[in-house]
């Protein structure tokens, strides 16, 4: 019996593309291209090294008639990339126009989401348009903070909800036996407030991430036209913590209005003194790095983005990486960065133990986050972020994503913010 054909004119897989997706394609080939083209170069002149042959101009690189093959198979897909992209950049007018329904598809996002975690600060950097922007979004809909729905501009209170990295706003309604879980709208329901969803590339520096927010809260929540009883609380999930931290951090120091109607704060798994993954990433590098053969595959752990490599200590000020190797390891040096004063803090911090011990408060945790990190303690304790008994809260034999979907949490959660 013949297999039943997809519905409609575009295979499955082509139905959750938008117009600009194919030109973005195009870009990352050709960067994966040149990647791999400057990988087997370092290996062949490592090789060459080794026999007391010369290197070219640039560290790593051959020369000659073997410099010159290297050179042009970049050439020419550099070539190829932008040849590529001024046509689709032609056809995408008329490509969104007959089909404009796929661009919205939850699928896609996900990939995006997840492609932008790992490598979006060099999406943004060559304004590939697979790179996500931010923005506010509401009932499925981007907000012009300048201009929001009437809803938003005129009620007394307003709930942000933050994801993590590799994330996007739809990823807060999980699958659960009971059905859709979303804290969103459990404590839209609860606290009589809009509910507002922030969108981000998390593969950016958290503290570029951090100074865009703070200028849309600004135009949101910093004029006049808000009224004098705004309040806004947030709920921020793993990065979203770190985000909202670097957010008010600079918003306070321009002398940003809206800081003063943050009301509360609760962060869900969010390493504010690290997570270990990315630490150990750092390991790889310099073992990598250790040889001449293998410091060429050196480039593979590099294309991680600043997003993850901030999560290595939870950096949240500029001042923590500009200047600075950001591959390199060692022990956090960049200042500490205390809770905002005024704000209501309060912490989840799950483990997949059963219970306490030094072992799984170091170790264990999520899965992705240590139980320490989360509950912002640290050894030397002019680092430790200092949260009351009461706001804090432990999700025993809990994962990280698991925290999305707890009925426990939602409870918790919604006693510390009515």
């Amino acid at each position: 019996m013949a297999p039943t054909p997809p519905a409609g004119p575009f295979p499955p897989a082509a139905r959750h593309l938008r117009a600009s997706d194919l030109r973005g394609m195009v870009h990352l080939a050709a960067q994966a291209t040149v990647g791999v083209s400057r990988i087997a170069e370092g290996v062949h002149q490592a090789v060459w090294s080794q026999l007391g042959m010369p290197a070219g101009r640039v560290p790593g690189r051959t020369r000659g008639v073997t410099g010159l093959a290297y050179r042009s198979v970049e050439g020419i897909a550099r070539l190829v990339a932008g040849g590529s992209s001024g046509l689709l950049a032609g056809l995408e007018p008329f490509l969104a126009a007959e089909h404009p329904e796929r661009a919205a598809s939850p699928q896609r996002l996900a990939v995006l989401a997840a492609l932008n975690g790992v490598l979006g600060d060099r999406l943004h950097a060559s304004r590939n348009p697979l790179a996500l922007p931010m923005v506010l979004r509401w009932r499925g809909t981007d907000v012009a903070p300048a201009s929001p729905p009437p809803q938003i501009r005129h009620g007394p209170r307003l709930l942000l909800l933050l994801h993590g990295l590799c994330m996007n706003e739809l990823q807060w309604q999980v699958s659960a036996p009971e059905g859709t879980f979303d804290h969103g709208a459990l404590l839209g329901q609860v606290l009589q407030a809009p509910v507002l969803y922030l969108r981000y590339n998390s593969g950016r520096h958290i503290s570029d991430n951090g100074a865009d927010l703070a200028v849309l809260l600004e135009q949101l929540l910093g004029g006049a036209a808000a009224g004098p009883a705004r309040r806004l609380s947030v709920v921020a999930h793993s990065m979203g913590g770190l985000l909202i931290r670097s957010a008010v951090d600079q918003a306070a120091r321009q002398g940003m209005a809206w800081p003063a109607r943050l009301r509360d704060i609760v962060f869900l798994g969010t390493p504010h003194d690290g997570a270990p993954l990315e630490r150990a990433g750092s390991v790889i590098d310099t073992m990598l790095g250790s040889t001449p053969w293998s410091r060429p595959f050196a480039r593979l752990g590099h294309m991680r983005s600043a997003g993850i490599t901030d999560l290595r200590h939870g950096s949240v000020r500029s001042t923590d990486w500009q200047g600075r190797d950001r591959f390199g390891g060692g022990a956090a040096h960049h200042p500490h960065v205390p809770l905002p004063e005024g704000v209501s803090c309060y912490t989840v911090a799950a483990t997949l133990a059963s219970q306490r011990s030094r072992a799984a408060d170091r170790l264990v945790g999520d899965g992705l986050v240590p139980l320490r990190s989360a509950l912002g303690l640290h050894d030397d304790p002019s680092r430790r972020l200092v949260f009351a008994r009461e706001a804090q809260c432990i999700a025993w034999r809990t994962g990280h994503m698991a925290l999305l979907r707890s009925p426990v949490v939602a409870s918790r959660l919604a006693a510390w913010l009515a």
